[in-house]
């Protein structure tokens, strides 16, 4: 009886054992392959649906545009009129030369039958339009006409004529008369067709001026920072804005046809801008519109005078009124004509040096123009008011034109001696002086798109949580290939090429730099990530995590008594 009970006691003590080593070990199994599918499957399914998109960009293409050397190549085409060179001469010139500096060529012919009848005109101009005719340069080119000392075509005192297309007339010198060898005729050239492309064309100053938000200039170049600063910076399009003001709508009844005016004045030098850019125009009336600044009676001209210093408190208040036009995110150029009420009426803008501005206008850079217009001569002994006053407006018109052409960044050089230069003509603008304007504009749009892209190729690189998608990608990878084309075309020759690729890049890499999508998730901090996945992984891990950690701390158990029954 005893022998049985204690054996039925140790089979019954077996069953539990084996049955509490089977939960134990459907325990491990299922912690493991919680476990597994978390690590295989969760992990790197969270990964994937969590991981910022970042499409691919041309990274190394953009570290080169940091070290981007442009190279400027103008086409310049020598024409020598009969008796000029010997036919000796003729057969030994080159029919190309070129120059390091400025990458030069001659492309050397004679004028010979009917073109010499063009050249026997005794006007320089007409020859100017004739030659023209003759020959149309292509945009960024030049062609320089050397003509006889004793030609009629040019004064005395002239030795170089640059007319209103991309023509040129050069008098050979007395000591290179004909009997003179090549070289030395070619030597004496060079020099005078250096001045003229850098006139005519682009000079040091320019690019440096093109370059003044990018490169720092030396202090030497006062005068260059001037005019870069004085010039609107290239854009897509430009908002022009005419405002007429009536400060004394009592006493004067204003009458201006700027509509005709514009049409007459302003949109033939408009039209030539168009490869540029895009113009707009609006005007309007501002009735009760003050100046900002009281301005002075002086006694010794019996007139009211505003001097220099006073000149930059008199934009703010009146700026207050104009109004933007808040559709169009372009730069708005304002011209303002003013009226004087009678009261201060005549009044004169003085200089620096106490002297009337003959304009009698001022201009403020990279915003527009003012202009006072004085209406006391049509004040009779008899005077009523209101009187009706119509504006000059071609005088009105000249002085804004002047100014336009300043902000837009037309630079009126000062010719060498011994160089007259053509009026710019009816519109406003020599062939030469847009080509000149090309130039800088190109070299202006390359640099300021090779800085957006660099920049923002940086500011990818630094913060890895900002979402590229294919748009982004798309559009920078189009800005990068428009900036190769544009240099490339540059150090071709092709300037209107050179012109619309460069325009292409500014516009693709600010339509990527600001991207509404570059900011979703900008300042995400990682903190925040922690805050928002500890509460949902932590009550899942931590089970997981010290399930497997007692599973590892049996199974080395396990070890240890299967090493001591062996020992």
């Amino acid at each position: 009886s005893r022998t049985g009970t204690s054996s039925g006691t140790c089979v019954s003590s077996g069953v539990l054992s084996v049955t509490t080593h089977g939960h134990r070990r459907r325990g491990q199994l299922a912690a493991l392959s919680i476990a597994a599918v978390v690590i295989i499957i969760g992990v790197p399914l969270w990964w994937r649906t969590t991981e910022t998109y970042r499409a691919w960009l041309p990274v190394s293409q953009i570290q080169e545009l940091a070290n981007l050397e442009l190279q400027l190549s103008a086409d310049v085409e020598v024409v020598f009129a009969r008796g000029t060179v010997t036919p000796e001469q003729q057969k030994k010139i080159p029919l190309t030369l070129s120059q390091d500096d400025e990458h030069t060529v001659f492309c050397v012919s004679e004028i010979t039958g009917l073109k010499s009848l063009y050249l026997t005109d005794s006007l320089s101009a007409e020859a100017d339009l004739s030659l023209h005719m003759l020959s149309e340069s292509p945009c960024g080119s030049l062609v320089v006409y050397v003509v006889p000392e004793s030609t009629s075509l040019l004064p005395e005192d002239v030795e170089v004529y640059i007319g209103q297309r991309r023509t040129a007339l050069l008098r050979i010198g007395t000591q290179m008369r004909v009997g003179r060898t090549l070289d030395q005729l070619l030597d004496h050239l060079e020099p005078r067709i250096k001045k003229l492309l850098q006139l005519m064309s682009f000079s040091h100053t320019d690019i440096t001026a093109a370059l003044s938000d990018r490169v720092r200039l030396s202090p030497g170049n006062k005068e260059s920072i001037a005019d870069s600063m004085r010039a609107f910076k290239s854009s897509p399009g430009y908002e022009i804005t005419f405002s007429l003001l009536n400060p004394d709508p009592k006493s004067h009844r204003l009458h201006w046809d700027i509509e005709g005016a514009v049409q007459t004045f302003i949109q033939p030098l408009l039209t030539k801008l168009e490869p540029l850019a895009n113009f707009s125009i609006d005007s309007q009336i501002l009735y009760y519109a003050m100046l900002g600044v009281n301005p002075r009676f002086d006694n010794s001209h019996n007139a009211y005078t505003l001097n220099a210093d006073s000149l930059a408190h008199v934009i703010n208040p009146v700026e207050a009124r104009l109004g933007s036009n808040a559709a169009s995110s372009n730069p708005v150029l304002n011209f303002l004509l003013y009226v004087p009420d009678a009261n201060h009426s005549p009044l004169y803008i003085q200089d620096r040096k106490k002297q009337q501005v003959p304009s009698n206008a001022f201009h403020s850079p990279r915003w527009g123009g003012i202009m006072v217009y004085n209406v006391n001569s049509f004040y009779g002994p008899d005077v009523a008011f209101p009187v009706d006053i119509n504006i000059n407006m071609a005088k009105v018109m000249g002085v804004f034109l002047a100014q336009l052409r300043l902000l837009l960044g037309v630079q009126s050089s000062t010719p060498p001696p011994g160089f007259l230069v053509a009026p710019c003509g009816s519109s406003g603008l020599a062939d030469w002086e847009l080509d000149r304007l090309m130039w800088s504009r190109s070299v202006e749009n390359i640099a300021t798109a090779t800085t957006t892209i660099t920049s923002l190729a940086q500011l990818l690189d630094q913060i890895g949580n900002i979402v590229i998608n294919d748009n982004i990608a798309q559009q920078v990878s189009s800005a990068v290939t428009s900036l190769q084309l544009a240099v490339a075309e540059l150090e071709s020759g092709n300037l209107g090429f050179a012109l619309q690729y460069s325009k292409e890049a500014i516009l693709a890499s600010e339509r990527a730099f600001f991207d509404p999508s570059l900011l979703h998730l900008l300042y995400f901090p990682d903190d925040q990530k922690f805050a928002i996945y500890i509460p949902l992984f932590l009550p899942m891990c931590v089970p997981i995590l010290l399930s497997l950690l007692k599973i590892a701390s049996e199974v080395r158990q396990r070890r240890r008594d299967k090493q001591t029954k062996t020992d």
